[in-house]
């Protein structure tokens, strides 16, 4: 994309004013994918996009300009329009030497085209009768497919030049049953840092599958019960809670700003001794890894609480300099058209010592939450809102019977400290989670084993 003598005179152009770093970021991404409804392909698109981003850091303040022009007239242009941005006064010429450093890679998959249109459109087509297959209820099938295959290519002031080829796919089927004017729904997606053939194992009928017997059973479904009660979070898709009530959280940028209830609190006890919180960017194939991240930094291994005490922060690399550490791997952005910022890669919950049967054995009343819907969550105060995709409710140890509009309120660091059970199937939702903030949107995964949590406010349209 970017010869690196290019990139070492758009670094100079940018440090020329003074700024204390700089870097470099180049992109070029394609996207194909398709959509399924009633039966038919409704919808395909190819997209593609380049361009290179180039920031300036200066104290506190990052100056930032993009260009999808990659010619060195217009890089070096948006070099000076980043460090005026930046605000640094100080003029000094600088020189910059690039050196290419080693990437170790978590992905599995080294091609730089992709698949045939047809491998993806027969995806969906199996999905479709699968799911229709699956009961007389299914009223209708709606599936997609995404292929990406996003090369970045990164050069910084401190003489680093790194390149990286990052695969991502995604099936999704929802399915709709219907049943005496009643309606239900059924989701489930899968995929990660992979190739197609991931669906091979995969496949898009056990994908369709799932999302049926979802959509049979919501349609069964009583209303849920409202009130204070136990609640038991499933395996795997219960880590959106985790994500969403506690990870954010747990971002530097936040905590640098002293805006997040965990700010200052290194060190402290947060949780209950039952809980320990990763966030990993090195695992290999998971939709939220990174073999780099969008500074350079290779993707980490972090320990965010450990036994209930809070160990660190999830750090980019200004953030990182203005608290005194190094970055976490841990910068992350959505395109070159966007400015770096801490994010989750994927955070989940290790395993306990629980089983499933002596944590549904010990709830005498309360909300089996399997999967979740999507939600709302206030960072600096922890608040979240969460509606259940898929939840049970629990009598005396036993299932008795799906719930619909369910939702469950609550305080993300007041949550934590209720975990009185985790159990010993830890494991990863391979869905296709992609995480908003800031107005950008990056691919995170997520997981936990089931948990217990004493006590939660469920929202419901039943009373008793």
């Amino acid at each position: 994309m970017l010869d690196p003598q290019i990139v070492e005179r758009v670094l100079c152009t940018a440090l020329a004013r003074g700024g204390e770093y700089a870097d470099v970021f180049c992109e070029r991404k394609s996207v194909t994918s398709f959509r399924l409804q009633s039966g038919l392909i409704h919808e395909s698109a190819l997209t593609k996009t380049q361009g290179a981003g180039i920031r300036v850091i200066a104290g506190e303040s990052a100056g930032y300009a993009y260009s999808d022009d990659l010619s060195l007239e217009a890089l070096e242009r948006a070099a000076r329009v980043a460090s005026l941005i930046a605000r640094s006064h100080s003029a000094g010429a600088r020189s910059v030497r690039l050196e290419s450093s080693a990437v170790q890679p978590f992905y599995d998959d080294a091609r730089s085209q992709h698949e045939p249109a047809e491998t993806y459109v027969a995806l969906l087509e199996r999905a479709d009768v699968a799911a229709r297959a699956q009961s007389p209820l299914v009223a209708a099938v709606n599936a997609h497919v995404a292929d990406e295959l996003q090369e970045v290519w990164i050069g910084t002031s401190d003489g680093r030049w790194l390149h990286d080829r990052r695969p991502l796919v995604s099936l999704g089927v929802q399915v709709v049953t219907s049943h005496e004017k009643q309606r239900a729904y059924g989701f489930v997606g899968d995929g990660g840092r992979t190739s197609g053939a991931y669906y091979q194992t995969r496949t898009p009928e056990s994908i369709a599958i799932e999302a049926a017997r979802i959509a049979v059973t919501n349609l069964d479904a009583v209303p849920a019960p409202a009130g204070e009660m136990e609640m038991i979070v499933g395996s795997g898709g219960g880590g959106v809670l985790l994500h969403e009530a506690v990870g954010h959280g747990l971002e530097s940028d936040f905590n640098r700003q002293g805006v997040s209830l965990y700010s200052g609190r290194v060190g402290e006890r947060v949780a209950s001794e039952l809980v320990t919180i990763y966030d990993d960017g090195n695992l290999d194939g998971e939709r939220g890894s990174v073999s780099i991240d969008d500074e350079g930094t290779p993707g980490q291994h972090k320990v965010l609480v450990e036994r209930g005490v809070l160990q660190g922060y999830m750090q980019d690399y200004l953030n990182g300099k203005l608290m005194g550490v190094r970055s976490t791997g841990s910068g992350r952005r959505q395109s070159f058209r966007s400015l770096p910022q801490p994010r989750m890669c994927n955070t989940y919950m290790p395993s306990g010592s629980s089983t499933f049967e002596e944590i549904l054995a010990s709830t005498k009343r309360g909300i089996y939450a399997k999967s979740f819907a999507g939600g709302q969550v206030e960072i600096s105060r922890g608040d979240f809102v969460f509606m259940v995709a898929e939840g049970y409710l629990v009598e005396n140890g036993r299932i008795t019977a799906p719930v619909k509009n369910a939702t469950i309120v609550g305080n993300g660091p007041d949550v934590m400290t209720k975990v009185v059970a985790v159990g010993n199937d830890s494991c990863l939702a391979n869905r296709h989670y992609t995480c908003g903030k800031g107005g950008q949107y990056v691919p995170v995964g997520v997981g936990m084993p089931t948990v217990k949590i004493s006590s939660i406010t469920v929202g419901g349209s039943h009373v008793g």
